[in-house]
Formats: structure tokens, sequence, C-alpha cells
């Protein structure tokens, strides 16, 4: 059964175009991935999917409902958290009350869920009573990542996990977020770092606001046509 369900997504900035009628769907407890280019619409996509980004036109469907006119919080509520691209984390408080923030919209998360996500980042465990602004950026994509899993999503949306992050820490955030992915939560992960190809059970390609490969992670990842012809 398809989790999310993406029909016919127009939208844009402004009077700007950047999303040209894509479709796509992802199966509950699979991990998609989007690549691209910059400019190509896939944090546009993702944004639109959870609600930071109007709607044109097209329709978004979470467990077969309707969301493309629904307000971010229920949208949240219903079970769909982003982790934006940059971290953007509070720097001037500590680490344990950015987590807390992650959950504003529950107010019953358990205590079970804060040591969840402490299990999978060890390192804010160690650091959970110091400012986030202090942390490392990689410590930062972790308390990110945290963030956004605080609210117990069933659908997490990663907007560029390994922006920044050295080779040696990308590959434990990909691990992170597999073992996530195992654990449950249906993942989405917009990214330009084709080492993430061995966790995708979904590959989809965007250019210029539209959709030009969907299939496979090991349909993109065996192909060296398929790979030079999409993502260089």
């Amino acid at each position: 059964m398809s989790l999310l369900e993406v029909s016919d997504l127009h939208t844009g900035y402004g009077e700007m175009p950047v999303l040209q009628g894509i479709s796509f769907a992802v199966e509950a407890g699979e991990t998609a991935v989007m690549f691209g280019l910059n400019g190509a619409g896939k944090s546009t996509t993702v944004n639109a999917v959870a609600g930071l980004v109007p709607i044109w036109s097209g329709e978004v469907r979470f467990d077969g409902k309707p969301i493309s006119k629904t307000p971010m919080s229920e949208i949240v509520k219903a079970g769909v958290a982003l982790c934006p691209e940059g971290r953007r984390v509070f720097p001037a408080l500590s680490v344990r009350t950015n987590l807390e923030l992650g959950a504003w919209t529950r107010r019953n998360v358990t205590r079970q869920q804060m040591e969840r996500v402490m299990s999978y980042f060890p390192r804010l465990a160690e650091r959970a009573d110091q400012l986030a602004g202090t942390l490392s950026g990689g410590e930062q994509q972790m308390l990110a990542l945290g963030r956004a899993l605080m609210s117990a999503p069933r659908l997490l949306l990663i907007d560029e996990a390994s922006l920044g992050l050295s080779p040696a820490l990308t590959k434990t955030v990909f691990q992170v977020i597999n073992q996530i992915n195992s654990d449950g939560t249906t993942v989405v992960i917009v990214e330009q770092n084709v080492g993430v190809l061995p966790y995708a059970d979904q590959a989809l390609v965007m250019q210029k606001g539209r959709i030009t490969f969907d299939g496979r992670g090991k349909e993109l990842a065996k192909s060296g046509d398929l790979r030079a012809a999409y993502l260089g």
C-alpha cells in the first residue's frame, strides 16, 4: 500500500513555477531517495508534502487521505515530519530542549520516545545539556533528525541529510537513517550524494521540475548508463 501519493503536482514561488506536474508514490515501510541538481525541485517537493509550500494544483495523499489543503500543524499530527535543509536548530537552547520542541504537536510524547531518539544518536545523549550552537555540524544534523523523530512520525522527510558532512560522518548518518526505516518509519530523502543508494528501495531523479526516473534503487545503483544519464 502506498503511504504517500503525489499526483500531477504543480507549485512554485510567487509567479515562478517549479514543479511541472510530478507524480509518484512511496510504499509504506520503504526508503525513497530523490536525486537531482540544485534547482531541480527536490526541496520544493518535500516542502509541499509537509505543507510549507502552497500547492497550486494536483493532489498529495497520505495514508489514503488528501492533505493538499491541510495546515502544516495538522500534517505533523497526521504523522509526517520534515528534517529541513540547513539543520535549523535553536543554537541558544540545549540539545534536550531542541528535541522536546520537536514534539510540540504531541503533548503526550513519552520518555520512551526521547530514549529511542537518544539510542539512534548516542552523541546527543552525551551532550543533552549542551547548547545546540556549540555542537559540530555533524552533531547538529543528528539533532535535526532527532528533533523530527520526536513527533513519532510514520513518514520522515529529510532534505539534504549529508550536506556539509565528511564522508565518514555521511556514512554514519545514512546508516542511522536506514535503522530508522528498519524500525518502521517510511523515509523520503532529498540527496545529491549517491552513497545513499545502497539504502534506497526507490530512486527518483528530478530535472527541471519533472521526474525523469522512477524505479528501484538497485536498478539505478547497478546501471552505469542510468547513473551517467541521470546523475552525471
